[in-house]
């Protein structure tokens, strides 16, 4: 019989924070589809529902760029725990009665969730370069690549189960008992993994200083404008203005709805995990200059995504035209986005690793918050074709910004 007692402490650890990243994603992810359908159910208008969302998105990117600097700080094993914490309260939060779910209470809550989600991706992503040690050798570095890999891969398709999981609980149980039964599974989840996560995982030998949080690395800043870029040319479309369009123009049922996107979201976690797979089919070799191959994926999703743009001209409200060229879309920015998290943890310094990786998702959470605005704002102006047409531009942008990384 398997017992975790033979495995090596690295890889324990590794599976620690796995367990509690997974978790932690399955919640998010289902939180996220339980807010929306109930409070859709209680007759919220879809401007309303938008900004029960705004303050999660905010504090995002206030939490990457403080977090970073906690961790390095208390240490990245303490701010995954207060961030499993934070979520677990903000879950409870959501347990009472109806009447005083207002939208400033429920925003007060996903703000609490922005915060747990942050702290919890860049206590993990952090934690990952630590584990793998000196990357000096090609076999470390493609190691990390695997393991940043697996990572972010599996969290896209948790999110994507998520919800799923969020449409069931609300479908079985009423809502306050699916957001106490979440919060419930995730404290166990916590107190169990606890122990294999003691110590100072990537506290800095130096007292980390607050002036410390924007990064003076030209390569890291690069990287972190391509980065949101990236995001924004995704979210730009894909979350309020491809759903609307959907219902609206397409004329789908709300759960079809749902069901794309989760399905989306999936396929695009398994691409993500399976990347080094990918690239070997094309010879590429991963490591610390790998920002060629990552320009060279950026300009082809930027191609993609022009083709995208000239389908939905030339065949409008064409199912099957939209659906392949968004998992199209779907494969080939899951690569880009395995690229990108393995570049940030390579060039990042070992040494206060968490506070340049946090720097680099502030930028990242900073990007989906710009999608987000822009993605309702030209939608209700001008339609889907300019929300693919300003994702077209970020990616070039994004493209960019990765060739100048030295």
């Amino acid at each position: 019989m398997f017992s975790i007692n033979i495995l090596s402490q690295p890889v324990k650890k590794y599976l620690a924070i796995t367990a509690n990243y997974w978790a932690f994603t399955l919640t998010d992810g289902a939180l996220r589809m339980l807010v929306l359908l109930y409070f859709y159910q209680l007759g919220y208008s879809p401007f309303a529902l938008a900004t029960l969302f705004v303050l999660y998105e905010v504090f995002g990117v206030i939490t990457n760029l403080v977090g970073g600097w906690f961790g390095a700080r208390i240490g990245l094993n303490k701010t995954m725990c207060i961030g499993i914490v934070i979520q677990v309260l903000a879950l409870i939060m959501l347990a009472v009665p109806s009447e005083y779910l207002s939208v400033a209470y429920v925003m007060s809550a996903q703000a609490l969730s922005g915060i747990a989600k942050d702290l919890n991706k860049m206590s993990a992503k952090s934690s990952i370069k630590l584990l793998v040690g000196n990357l000096n050798n090609k076999q470390a570095q493609s190691r990390l690549f695997t393991w940043v890999a697996l990572l972010t891969g599996s969290k896209n398709t948790l999110k994507g189960i998520g919800f799923f999981l969020g449409g069931v609980l609300l479908t079985t149980f009423d809502f306050q008992v699916a957001v106490l039964l979440m919060a419930s599974a995730l404290a166990i989840v916590a107190i169990s993994t606890y122990p294999l996560l003691r110590g100072d995982i990537g506290k800095a030998s130096y007292k980390a200083k607050f002036s410390q949080l924007f990064s003076n690395d030209a390569s890291l800043n690069y990287l972190s404008a391509a980065r949101l870029c990236l995001f924004a040319g995704r979210d730009v479309w894909f979350v309020i203005a491809l759903p609307v369009y959907l219902a609206s123009q397409l004329q789908w049922q709300h759960q079809s709805v749902g069901a794309l996107l989760a399905c989306w979201i999936i396929f695009y976690g398994i691409i993500q995990a399976n990347t080094p797979k990918l690239l070997s089919l094309f010879k590429s070799k991963v490591d610390k200059t790998s920002q060629e191959q990552t320009t060279l994926w950026s300009l082809i999703l930027a191609v993609q995504t022009l083709l995208l743009c000239l389908a939905i001209y030339l065949f409008p409200y064409n199912n099957t035209v939209l659906i392949f060229g968004l998992f199209i879309f779907a494969t080939i920015f899951a690569i880009n986005s395995s690229l990108h998290s393995y570049l940030i943890v390579a060039i990042a310094r070992e040494d206060g690793v968490s506070m340049d990786v946090g720097f680099y998702y502030m930028a990242n959470a900073m990007g989906r918050l710009i999608g987000t605005v822009l993605s309702g704002l030209i939608y209700q102006h001008i339609g889907l074709l300019a929300c693919m047409s300003f994702a077209f531009i970020f990616i070039i942008l994004a493209s960019y910004f990765v060739r100048k990384i030295a």
